[in-house]
């Protein structure tokens, strides 16, 4: 019996990891699935969210710029120049991004407006998506806060000038 016992333990052991594993299985190939769909997901992320009415100078104490940004877009034919403001969760956060907005945010952005098309710099709907691209990249670079609001103070979006050789 002593010389069995392992094999038995092994036995049971293996076994349960079969049904855990098949359990497991069975739920994720058969198991509810929804649609996601990202504008509801983001509504009902916001849904509870409440603004929280700021006077003049407490969002001065809350607020940094970051004004011409000049890059190429995607299509190196094609400059722009931004200005951003950046409304932060305190003043804390505020302090932290204004020692780190040349270094570390400048450069976010910058490579952010690479990967962007100048058809998608028409309209509304590209900037927001910029916009929201930009929230989700600089947050985690922040320890004293969060970005909660970036607006675009100046746009500027021109065909550069080919030189002919």
């Amino acid at each position: 019996m002593k010389k069995m016992l392992p094999w038995l333990v092994s036995l049971l052991l293996a076994i349960t990891l079969i049904v855990i594993a098949g359990l497991y299985s069975w739920k994720t190939f058969y198991g509810k699935k929804e649609a996601v769909d990202t504008a509801t997901a983001v509504q009902d992320s916001v849904k509870h969210v409440e603004a929280e009415a700021l006077s003049a100078e407490e969002r001065s104490k809350v607020t940094s710029d970051l004004n011409d940004i000049k890059t190429n877009l995607s299509d190196t034919n094609y400059i722009v120049i931004f200005g951003f403001t950046f409304q932060l969760e305190n003043a804390k956060a505020k302090v932290e991004f204004d020692e780190i907005k040349e270094s570390v945010i400048k450069p976010i952005i910058n490579r952010a407006l690479w990967n962007t098309t100048p058809d998608d710099m028409q309209g509304t709907k590209g900037k927001d998506e910029l916009v929201a691209e930009l929230l989700n990249e600089i947050n985690p670079v922040l320890t004293k806060g969060n970005v909660v609001k970036i607006g675009i103070t100046n746009f500027f979006n021109a065909r550069a000038l080919s030189r002919a050789g």
